[in-house]
């Protein structure tokens, strides 16, 4: 299959290497900054381009990983009739690619992702969707070459999976971050929580996170929660957030 790639970002990046490990020939990489373009395009083999209007029109499939906000804007630009195209966003519908072409779907791997760190791609959920049978049959057989988890899922499933993806991993996140800056208005190592936050982690692969909440909301504390929204009395934000969070722990009882 030979591909053609819109984007050069974290999410380019894994999923055009991962793809071409197994197999999958490139013709082309596009970016706005040609130097992007350029650096993707040289892991790929293939040529690197910063104007959509170099385009190759032959490929057999355009895989558009780029920001949300920039998807409607480059569906736009692309007039690509029966080529299949597809983008790779948790959130943004389907129909957004509808002006590209009229062969069009969604690859959408259920993963966070960097630069430089490789995933397992056998591992991640692969999220397919398309308006056209065949193009889903293929878009299937092309997902089972990288995942053993691939779900036909329409943009209403996917955007609920998007938002719960939100709550699990960005939202989390932000609360280490939170965590951290905690810690170190008393000198004390992000390093001390590090042990906590792995079993944390460990203990969602075999349980729901409902049994086996822990912490003084889960037991209705009332006096360590009171504790710990005065020792917050000077970051009123702060302090706002642990009471909704504490809040929602507490309606799960």
């Amino acid at each position: 299959m030979n591909i053609i790639l819109l984007g050069s970002g974290r999410v380019a990046t894994q999923l055009g290497q991962a793809l071409h490990k197994a197999g999958a020939s490139f013709l082309q990489v596009y970016s706005r900054t040609q130097d992007h373009a350029a650096k993707l395009a040289a892991k790929l083999n293939c040529e690197s381009i910063s104007d959509s209007s170099k385009l190759r029109l032959d490929a057999d499939l355009y895989i558009l990983s780029v920001t949300d906000d920039a998807l409607p804007a480059l569906a736009q630009q692309l007039s690509l009739k029966d080529r299949l195209v597809v983008h790779t966003s948790g959130s943004t519908p389907m129909s957004v690619l509808e002006p590209a072409s009229n062969k069009i779907g969604v690859f959408y791997p259920l993963q966070t992702f960097s630069h430089e760190k490789e995933v397992d791609f056998s591992v991640i959920p692969l999220i397919i969707e398309s308006n056209n049978p065949e193009s889903l049959i293929l878009l299937k057989d092309f997902a089972a070459k990288l995942s053993t988890k691939v779900l036909e899922l329409d943009s209403a499933q996917r955007l609920i999976l998007h938002v719960a993806a939100v709550f699990a991993c960005n939202f989390s996140n932000h609360m280490y971050a939170i965590a951290q800056e905690l810690l170190a208005t008393r000198q004390l190592d992000f390093d001390l929580i590090r042990p906590l936050i792995a079993e944390t982690a460990a203990k969602v692969h075999f349980n729901l996170p409902i049994e086996v909440q822990t912490g003084p909301a889960i037991r209705n504390d009332k006096l360590t929660i009171q504790k710990h929204l005065d020792s917050l009395k000077d970051q009123p934000q702060l302090q706002e957030i642990y009471r909704l969070l504490s809040q929602s722990i507490v309606n799960l009882r």
